[in-house]
């Protein structure tokens, strides 16, 4: 069998999705309420478990997860835990099965994990989303996507389902992976100088709601800014992405920027607070948890 064509895979295909944390749970849901059938596993099976009610069939092996499935979508930790998944899959998948490889894991392992795919037989998607809890929910994520254009129709049904904007990005593997590692270069210091006002103005006795009012509705001010703060100040730092992820996600940037020759000083900066957080045990709050590194020890002269 050739690889997948729009004639090959129904109009409404049948999804197997491979990784069920807050983000590949969010997914499956969207791609529920779409009418796609959903075929769910995740390696700590109690996570895919509620699914069920939503009307997924939740499996205790990948392999029986990708069986009969149209197309396999990874949303996991890392390029080891999707190689793990695709290991533990292949006694289920079939020749011409698109992977819709979700996961950030960078370029250089998104272009292991296509070989990966390929040698499985596998149509291979580089497909990282941009967005967090709440647009995985609501299906409203931005997904970024290199592959071949001729199955574009085929998958169209399951990017409509998780997103509310697809961008194309080129035909090989890794070029999706690069733009989504700029994106969370922007994501990442955006919550850095969030935090950092917020410990300025506390280290200083000033109201922090004082400089969220200040800046309000102006061209300084930004939902992300005044959503971020509110979290901190409330002290619900329920996560919509975990800061120990955030902190991963950092690493591959500053990995990737190293191979190329840039320099990255507010990605340094960024994870290194990250890895002062996660070690003083916030790493499974939200990102905006970076704030508590923000505090000055007898180690740094404070």
């Amino acid at each position: 069998m050739g690889p997948a064509t729009a004639d090959a895979v129904p109009q409404r295909p049948v999804v197997a999705v491979l990784g069920t944390g807050i983000m590949g749970s969010g997914m499956a849901r969207s791609l529920l309420r779409a009418g796609l059938e959903v075929r769910a596993w995740n390696r700590t099976q109690a996570k895919a478990a509620p699914l069920a009610t939503d009307g997924a069939t939740v499996t205790s092996t990948a392999a029986d997860a990708v069986r009969g499935a149209d197309v396999v979508l990874t949303m996991l930790n890392d390029g080891t835990s999707v190689a793990a998944a695709l290991t533990a899959a292949s006694d289920g998948v079939h020749r011409g099965q698109i992977l819709l490889q979700s996961s950030t894991v960078g370029p250089d392992a998104s272009v292991e994990l296509a070989q990966r795919a390929a040698d499985l037989g596998l149509v291979y998607l580089d497909a990282p989303v941009s967005g967090t809890r709440q647009p995985a929910e609501q299906g409203a994520l931005t997904v970024f996507v290199s592959g071949p254009s001729a199955v574009r129709g085929v998958v169209a049904p399951v990017l409509d389902a998780i997103g509310q904007r697809t961008v194309w990005v080129a035909e090989e593997p890794g070029a999706a992976s690069g733009l989504k590692l700029v994106v969370n270069t922007w994501v990442i210091n955006l919550v850095g100088g969030v935090a950092e006002c917020l410990n300025l103005a506390e280290g200083l006795g000033v109201n922090p709601q004082l400089f969220l009012d200040a800046v309000r509705g102006g061209p300084l001010d930004s939902g992300y800014l005044q959503g971020k703060s509110a979290a901190v100040l409330s002290g619900d730092l329920t996560p919509s992405f975990a800061l120990s992820t955030a902190l991963k996600d950092t690493r591959l940037i500053l990995e990737a920027a190293e191979r190329s020759g840039v320099r990255l000083d507010l990605t340094a900066a960024s994870a290194a607070r990250f890895g002062r957080a996660e070690a003083a045990g916030h790493g499974g709050e939200d990102m905006i948890a970076t704030y508590y590194a923000g505090r000055a020890t007898e180690e740094d002269g404070g």
